[in-house]
């Protein structure tokens, strides 16, 4: 049985290789980054394990991705919904838990992060808005309220901060008010406003958008709320000037840039002794101190923990991807409208994970001990069998470094009012180099028009 076990760890240990996720999918990535979706699509199209192994989940999100910049709306959404199921009815494979425990977490199928399963609602309801489709695109919206809120109750221990998503919201207004719906619009602006001020602005340092609050303005008066319209323009130092003008609207979401990647990193834990059972793993520079009980263990399993000195546990890790532009601002009929930042994914994504440390670290922790304890159970069978698991222990002591990478680096947008007839729009942006992009719009008298743009330029990163 203990040669099986070993045999088993041998052969992970080679399929275990260094090589972060994005290293391993760098053709793809450099694909995406390079605006090449056609080959994308066909280098996804060929990963035929891609559908059923381990990154299913990934798989999809890349797929609805690429079918979304190809304009490909309908078969976006359908990626997106096999990314959701994923999301909605994971289930633990126990074959890839116990195997997990004792090699490492990167053996079973991908569980994302709470943001990114956000980002699947948030595509879904891009390519809904592209179909006309505001309800789809609501229902959307109101989920990512529903997911996070289940993601915090199951988490006993070391609940997030990254509880309600401002953007969501910001969007959830749009649609509503773009399908005349304006008192719902004018419930999620401010609910909107409330996250901004609340959670946003201390948690990533991103303010309420000066467009969220002429919108918030501009509803409260149509509606005739004569209160809240004076409240806010007290609290927003704002006057609210009606435009008897009956424009369209033209929305514009930038997308900036490319999210952080997975890479990893490794906390040395120094055994502080042994007492009544338990044994305690500390770490001086983060504080950290985890009791392990190995009262159940057999005494040469004991032995071996109690002889432990220095243990290494190794743990994820974010690696930011700067954009190359840092402003934007849409430009039509001699006027500029600024695209203020709504939503720091990147920032979002350094919280996640340091929400979830202590889980993360307590599961290696709980994986260490279950190596251990098989080595003092080999070795008191075999020393050599027992010194050959010790080194596979150490070499497949690695993190899990997947994560969904071609999510965009922040989200931003403005409302830009034109009259009916087609118009030339510009988006000009600027940072590390300055570049002007050309769009032609037909615009309707009292109907809105939405366009999501993605700048893929990003500075290259290295570990």
């Amino acid at each position: 049985m203990i040669r099986r076990i070993l045999l088993l760890l041998t052969i992970s240990t080679f399929l275990t290789s260094c090589l972060t996720y994005y290293e391993k999918n760098i053709q793809l990535q450099n694909m995406i980054a390079a605006g090449n979706f056609d080959s994308a699509d066909k280098l996804l199209q060929n990963d035929k394990k891609g559908s059923e192994g381990k990154n299913r989940m990934l798989y999809f999100c890349n797929r609805g991705v690429v079918s979304f910049m190809n304009g490909e709306y309908e078969q976006s959404i359908d990626y997106f919904n096999q990314a959701d199921y994923y999301v909605e009815d994971y289930k633990s494979n126990l074959g890839n838990e116990a195997l997990a425990l004792i090699t490492n977490p990167g053996i079973k199928p991908y569980r994302p992060e709470d943001f990114e399963s956000v980002m699947v609602h948030y595509y879904k309801a891009l390519n809904f808005i592209y179909l006309n489709n505001y309800e789809g695109a609501l229902v959307e919206c109101r989920r990512v309220d529903i997911l996070l809120q289940q993601f915090n109750e199951k988490y006993k221990k070391g609940k997030n901060k990254y509880t309600r998503d401002a953007f969501a919201h910001t969007l959830m207004g749009l649609v509503y008010e773009a399908s005349g719906n304006t008192n719902d619009a004018f419930i999620a602006y401010r609910n909107a406003l409330e996250i901004y001020e609340e959670d946003y602005l201390p948690m990533f340092g991103v303010q309420p958008p000066q467009q969220l609050k002429e919108d918030l303005l501009r509803t409260a008066y149509e509606l005739g709320f004569g209160t809240e319209l004076h409240f806010y323009e007290d609290k927003f130092g704002m006057k609210y000037e009606p435009n008897e003008d009956e424009n369209g609207y033209l929305i514009f979401f930038w997308m900036n840039g490319f999210g952080p990647v997975k890479a990893e990193w490794s906390i040395n834990f120094v055994n502080t002794g042994y007492n009544d059972g338990w044994i305690t793993l500390t770490n001086d520079e983060y504080g950290l101190s985890f009791p392990i009980y190995i009262g159940k263990y057999s005494d040469e399993q004991k032995n071996s923990f109690k002889n432990l000195s220095v243990l290494r546990v190794a743990f994820p890790k974010y690696v930011e991807r700067k954009p190359l532009f840092h402003n934007a601002h849409i430009s039509a009929n001699g006027e500029t409208y600024p695209l203020e930042l709504s939503e720091n994914i990147n920032a979002i994504a350094f919280q996640c994970l340091q929400d979830r440390m202590l889980r993360e670290i307590g599961a290696g922790i709980a994986r260490l001990a279950a190596k251990k304890a098989m080595e003092a159970a080999v070795r008191s069978e075999n020393e050599n069998l027992g010194a050959v698991l010790s080194i596979i222990n150490a070499a497949t002591e690695q993190a899990d470094t997947r994560n969904w990478q071609a999510l965009p680096y922040s989200i931003s947008y403005c409302r830009v009012p034109l009259s009916e007839g087609t118009h030339q729009v510009s988006l000009k942006t600027s940072g590390q180099m300055q570049n002007e992009v050309p769009f032609t719009f037909n615009i309707q008298k009292g109907k809105t028009t939405f366009f999501a743009f993605h700048n893929l330029e990003s500075e290259r990163i290295g570990y």
